[in-house]
Formats: C-alpha cells, sequence, structure tokens
C-alpha cells in the first residue's frame, strides 16, 4: 500500500507566509524560506507554495522567493499562483520547483493543463481548485472558485466534480482540493468533497482546508479517501510537528513514510 503524504503549505502573501479564515483576516506565520527549512527537516513529505494573491493581482508569482525557498528543501516542492503558461511553468521548474500548480488560468484556459503536461509531464501538473458547497444542493455540490486570493474570490458555475474529471482527462496529474467554507476554520476537512472527487478521478487527491485536530487528519485520508493531506496552521503555530502527526496516523494503521 501507498504511503499516505503529509504537506505543510506556504500561502505567501507580500513575501511572508500567512495563514486566514476563508481566505479573509490573514496573519503573519512567518518567513517562507525559513519555514521551509524548517518543515523540511522535520520531516514533510512535500511543501506546497502558493503565492496567494498573484492571480487576483494580475502579476507574475514572487521568483525571487520561490527560488530562495527551492533552495532549502530536498523534499518535493509545488509552487503556484499567477501561472498563465507554459513559459511560466518553465520558469517554475528553473527555480527549482518539482511540480506547478494551476487554478484560475486552468478554468479560464483548461489547454494549458494539456500542453503543460506535453511539455513536462502529467505528474508535473497539480490541479488547484477552490470549492464551496452549494446551499440546500441534493445530492451535494460544489462550485469552483477562482481569484480567491483577496477573499471571496468569482464564481465560475463551474461544477468542482466535474471539473476534476475534465481536468485529470487534460492531464492534471494531482487534485489540491481546497474546500472554501472549511478553510482555516480547524473543524475538519469536507470529508464529502474530498471523497466525492476522489471516487471520481484516478489521479491522487490532496485534501485541504480545515484541519484542526490529528484526527481531522485520519478523517481526511480514511473517509475522505484522499491520498494526502495539506494543512497549514496546525504547523505554522506549532500545535503539532510533523513526527506527532505520522506517529498518530501510522498508530490508527495509517501507512506513513517515518
Amino acid at each position: 500500500m501507498l504511503t499516505k503524504r503529509i504537506i505543510p503549505c506556504l500561502d505567501v502573501k507580500a513575501g511572508r507566509v500567512v495563514k486566514g479564515v476563508r481566505f479573509l483576516d490573514h496573519v503573519d506565520a512567518g518567513d517562507p524560506v525559513e519555514l521551509a527549512r524548517f518543515y523540511n527537516n522535520e520531516g514533510a513529505d512535500e511543501l506546497v507554495f502558493y503565492d496567494i494573491t498573484a492571480s487576483a493581482e494580475e502579476r507574475p508569482i514572487m521568483m525571487d522567493v520561490v527560488s530562495r525557498t527551492a533552495e532549502q528543501v530536498f523534499i518535493p516542492l509545488t509552487v503556484g499562483g499567477g501561472l498563465k503558461t507554459v513559459d511560466d511553468m518553465n520558469q517554475m521548474l528553473n527555480a527549482g520547483a518539482d511540480k506547478v500548480s494551476i487554478n484560475t488560468a486552468a478554468v479560464e484556459n483548461p489547454e494549458l493543463i494539456s500542453r503543460g503536461a506535453f511539455a513536462f509531464g502529467n505528474q508535473c501538473i497539480v490541479l488547484g481548485m477552490d470549492a464551496i458547497r452549494i446551499p440546500d444542493s441534493a445530492p451535494s455540490r460544489w462550485e469552483v472558485k477562482i481569484r480567491t486570493g483577496k477573499g471571496g474570490g468569482e464564481a465560475t458555475l463551474l461544477d468542482a466534480v466535474e471539473w476534476a474529471i475534465k481536468a485529470v482527462e487534460l492531464g492534471a496529474g494531482e487534485i489540491v482540493v481546497n474546500s472554501m467554507d472549511s478553510d482555516g476554520t480547524k473543524k475538519g476537512y469536507d470529508i464529502e468533497l474530498n471523497r466525492t472527487i476522489s471516487e471520481a478521478v484516478s489521479v491522487p487527491v490532496i485534501a485541504s482546508g480545515g484541519a484542526g485536530t490529528l484526527n481531522h487528519l485520519c478523517e481526511g485520508l480514511v473517509l475522505g479517501k484522499a491520498d494526502a493531506i495539506l494543512a497549514a496552521s496546525i504547523f505554522h503555530f506549532r500545535k503539532f510537528s510533523i513526527a506527532q502527526v505520522k506517529e498518530y496516523l501510522a498508530n490508527q494503521g495509517i501507512p506513513v513514510r517515518i
């Protein structure tokens, strides 16, 4: 059985790691370069770096911060935020990223997924998805939102599950599913959202948004059927260490890399 991955997330704004609740009210969480070094040494399996306001501000990602962060890690690094072209992706990979994550640009130009996959391989292309539950929908449905870096984001009318399926068909090799309802709340992942998408696609799904306890992480992997769990607050503010998370999961019978 493949081991489950534990992935800290660095949401970067103006060169600093920040953490908010439902994409608002960001508080400073530290320097991305220092945190990257810390998580690399702590035993994280991978690291995700998002320049969270790049798309909303319609500017390129901060290359120097990405490059300095990449120098500190010897684990896979995924970088996203404001990537609009294959050339943008190439620059990130040359700066030290192992994978690139696209969200807004993929929705507005789905062919970017297939072009990126053709140029660099499916394993390098990660679909980032910010999904919000549609109230009173039966069965449950979620809408994809874009340009979420400044708050509520923009509506797309795209069904999250349908978009996940299409993105994989186009060549996405992995999907980060971030629940906008759960983000930063520390009340747990949207289990139904993650399970529904995990059952609908053949590529790894990373659960994101809402981790607050060790049991939440376990639920995301077992009930949500995610292949990896992404978390920020619990790691940045030292509620749990990577080692504590892995020990807990191993004791629950979940395979992790110790």
